[in-house]
């Protein structure tokens, strides 16, 4: 952290030292900034604001001012406002992925994929504003009774550095659909994309009604979790994280979305086609190296395949390129210096513990944060790798004798957000799903889905669903109307 004076410097025109707050770049109260940095490289790229709880005050001010005009406007003018913000991100894919690319060190094609994915969220609740309705009960005659949804207000947004602009968009877009107005406190590691999207948008929005404060977890974030006048939080991260959120929040009675951590389980039974379980495993646990709150870092392997099972996913992933992101490898760097060291403690342990290496098992020795596509075999539920999150490339083997056996393993962790399944066999596919304590299942396909299908776990993991037209409930709250009829007089 340094403290600086304003700079006329830029970075993909974010000026040097700013958060985006009521329509414009502003210098943060304290003058304080800090520095985000290129994971390839761990060079500075530049300074954002290092927000105070004075700056978060002018940031929710700013949108509790204009939250009434926006609500205020009908479905289809919203519905409108929202395909012009779907435009601004299809012209400015290559810009945001850029950005993506430098501050998040995400692969190039990845980084479009996920800017794709913006475009996505925006079109789904423009089309969704009107489609959202409320119901008529029937007391019997003499009585009316519906209900109606109403924005809440002021929506608060902590967003995590591992799809820093996708996850934004994603608890966004539906927040602006239902009248509602945001501030967002991105991760301190991946700033830019957040500001430049509150840019990009400010010529289409009302002023004041998108705002975003960078600065640190423990003063920004914590700030805009627990100020009164912010009507609900959104967050995605840490469990730990998630609980001083809950604890913050709860001084005030407010609604909070929370998807945390994730182990999930990929379970391959006998009769799978193993070529395709093996690309889709590998997919499901390295991309973004392995930083998915739903990657697939547990396999869970029949034993009677085992062996040319794992051997398969070993030769997938020792062809996977590695390397800055600009370069467009398979994985990129992990996002930090902190989070190297941690993934790198794992392979440590995983070792110690008696897992064995079958591929990768330590960083690359050269500049920046890559750690190579590990997978550990023999990998048993009392080791630490099993049953804690990585969120590194890491595929930890473990196998199993019977469904019923692979379902206890499944279980078996303190986390609940997704799994998957490899299997001809229907039956088995949907007895395991009846059983996996897991808010999101795919079979046959990781990563399956898109806007429109609901996602979020249980445990650990956290509650309330993101995505889909369940959504929108986090955005609203229900009133119920109830008229009495009187006879007419005449």
């Amino acid at each position: 952290m340094m403290t600086t004076t304003p700079s006329e410097q830029t970075m993909f025109g974010i000026p040097c030292g700013s958060s985006f707050i009521q329509g414009d770049y502003k210098w943060p109260v304290h003058g304080e900034d800090f520095a985000t940095t290129n994971p390839a490289t761990g060079h500075v790229i530049t300074h954002v604001a290092r927000g105070c709880r004075a700056d978060v005050d002018a940031a929710v001010d700013a949108a509790r001012s204009a939250q009434p005009a926006w609500a205020a406007m009908s479905p289809s003018e919203r519905a409108a406002c929202l395909q012009q913000l779907a435009s601004v991100i299809g012209d400015n894919v290559e810009l945001l992925a850029d950005i993506e690319v430098r501050d998040a060190g995400k692969p190039r094609q990845l980084a479009k994929h996920d800017v794709a994915g913006c475009i996505e969220y925006f079109r789904y609740y423009a089309g969704a504003i009107d489609k959202f309705l409320g119901s008529t009960i029937p007391l019997g005659p003499g009585y009316l009774d519906y209900t109606q949804h109403e924005p809440l207000g002021v929506s608060a947004h902590i967003v995590p550095w591992n799809a820093p602009i996708n996850m934004l968009c994603r608890s966004l877009a539906p927040a602006l659909a239902m009248g509602n107005s945001a501030v967002v406190k991105p991760a301190e590691q991946t700033p830019l994309s957040s500001l430049k999207l509150a840019e990009l948008f400010s010529d289409y929005l009302p002023q004041g009604l998108f705002n975003v404060v960078t600065g640190l977890g423990e003063e920004a974030g914590e700030a805009l979790a627990k100020h009164p006048d912010a009507d609900s939080v959104t967050f995605t991260g840490s469990v730990a994280t998630g609980r001083k959120v809950l604890h913050a929040a709860a001084d005030h009675i407010k609604p909070v979305v929370l998807e945390l951590g994730g182990k999930a389980p990929q379970i391959v039974l006998p009769d799978a086609d193993l070529d395709d379980a093996a690309a889709e495993i590998a997919k499901g646990a390295f991309t973004n190296s392995g930083q998915y709150c739903d990657a697939g870092a547990r396999l869970l392997v029949h034993d009677s395949i085992a062996e040319p099972l794992i051997d398969r996913i070993v030769a997938i992933a020792a062809k996977l390129t590695i390397g800055p992101g600009a370069e467009d490898p398979d994985l990129g760097p992990l996002v930090s210096r902190q989070h190297f060291e941690h993934v790198c403690g794992y392979l440590s342990l995983a070792q110690e513990q008696g897992a064995q290496t079958r591929l990768g098992g330590a960083a690359l020795q050269q500049a920046g944060y890559f750690v190579p596509p590990t997978v550990f075999t023999q990998v048993t539920p009392e080791m630490r790798v099993f049953r804690e999150e990585i969120f590194g490339p890491v595929l930890t083997a473990t196998r199993f004798g019977s469904n019923a056996e692979a379902l206890t393993l499944a279980n078996d962790c303190d986390y609940g957000l997704a799994a998957g399944i490899y299997t001809r066999d229907i039956n088995s596919a949907l007895w395991l799903t009846e059983g996996l304590e897991a808010g999101y299942v795919m079979i046959n396909e990781y990563f399956a889905g898109g806007v429109n299908t609901p996602f979020g776990g249980s445990k650990n993991s956290g509650y309330s669903r993101e995505r889909g037209m369940v959504a929108l409930e986090n955005y609203t709250r229900l009133k119920n109307v109830v008229v009495s009829r009187r006879s007419p007089t005449t």
